[in-house]
């Protein structure tokens, strides 16, 4: 069980996590009744460094989309049930694309594709759409972080790649007019401003277009969970491209940036993120140590945590507390 006191003004509230092993995760707030674990999204708002973030530049785009996906529900938690329902209607349309694969796809199976196209055009939409705002709010804040990180020699960016116009099928259709690269990807600069709906009638067009290729390899190809958030440095791609220091820098980049989006939030009446640096600070060097430790010392709230002391900088003034065997030393100040 873990439990904590958060404290916004003269409101307190407790909240209560039971981890569980064999079954789902349960909450209280306030020692109410257990409720889901999703249910306490974004009551404690938290931005998290750690050792594994090199996984967003470095990693396969699951990881790009689930960081996109992980902050949406932290700024707005109904987007909990937005992804959850386009992850039950495309497991739904997936296991109705690999029976067709097997053989076993009928004309009544192809009216029941029709419906899961709709439910999955419309599911698709709101979170494309949720994600779509969400990096035009990360790209200002993220090449600031990078500037500041940095010596400023190359800018950082977010570009986020979507299928949705991905139309290259069999009959070699092509994209509407005025949508989409040579490759068939649209970027963001296409579709932002579009409305769900608006997206919901092109994921139709999308899947009618992609359907032979779907049938033929039994999964969905087209939608959100085949998305891309490409990170770039300069002109080149981060991935592939950047060196170890560079790419240590996106990684930071990317967290403050979505520090700065949810204190955008706080300043229109919630609180300010807590940040928490789980052993970072061991694998930068001297100079991004510094830097990192200036900006994060104008948060409200910082934990950080580290095996060698000697690795937090110095400019981090604050509490100490030493984790020894069977408990912790007497917290220091400096």
């Amino acid at each position: 069980m873990i439990r904590a006191k958060l404290v916004r003004g003269e409101q307190s509230t407790v909240l209560e996590l039971e981890i569980n092993g064999s079954r789902a995760n349960r909450g209280r707030i306030n020692r109410s009744n257990p409720v889901r674990a999703r249910d306490i999204l974004g009551i404690c708002q938290t931005v998290l460094f750690a050792p594994e973030d090199l996984a967003l530049v470095k990693g396969d785009p699951s990881n790009r989309r689930r960081f996109l996906d992980e902050l949406l529900v932290s700024l707005v938690p109904r987007h909990a049930a937005t992804r959850s329902d386009y992850d039950r209607v495309l497991k739904q349309r997936n296991a109705l694309l690999k029976s067709a694969r097997a053989g076993k796809f009928t004309s009544g199976h192809e009216a029941t594709l029709d419906v899961w196209d709709h439910h999955m055009a419309r599911a698709g939409a709101e979170l494309l759409h949720a994600r779509l705002e969400l990096v035009e709010r990360l790209r200002p804040h993220l090449k600031n972080a990078y500037a500041q990180l940095t010596d400023g020699s190359k800018e950082a960016d977010a570009i986020y790649r979507s299928t949705i116009q991905d139309l290259l099928d069999d009959d070699g259709a092509a994209a509407p007019a005025g949508f989409g690269d040579e490759a068939g990807v649209v970027q963001s600069e296409d579709l932002d401003r579009l409305s769900v709906d608006e997206l919901t009638a092109r994921y139709i067009q999308a899947f009618a277009l992609a359907r032979r290729r779907e049938l033929e390899r039994g999964i969905s190809l087209v939608g959100p969970h085949r998305d891309e958030l490409e990170l770039v440095l300069g002109e080149a791609p981060a991935k592939g491209y950047a060196s170890h220091g560079e790419t240590w820098s996106m990684c930071l980049s990317l967290r403050l940036a979505s520090y700065y989006v949810m204190l955008d939030d706080a300043r229109t009446g919630g609180s300010a993120p807590i940040l928490i640096l789980d052993d970072v600070f061991a694998e930068l060097d001297i100079q991004r140590r510094r830097k990192l430790a200036a900006i994060v010392s104008g948060a409200e709230q910082v934990l950080v945590t580290a095996a060698v002391e000697a690795d937090i900088p110095e400019e981090l003034d604050g509490r100490r507390v030493t984790v020894v065997p069977g408990g912790i030393d007497e917290p220091e100040s400096r």
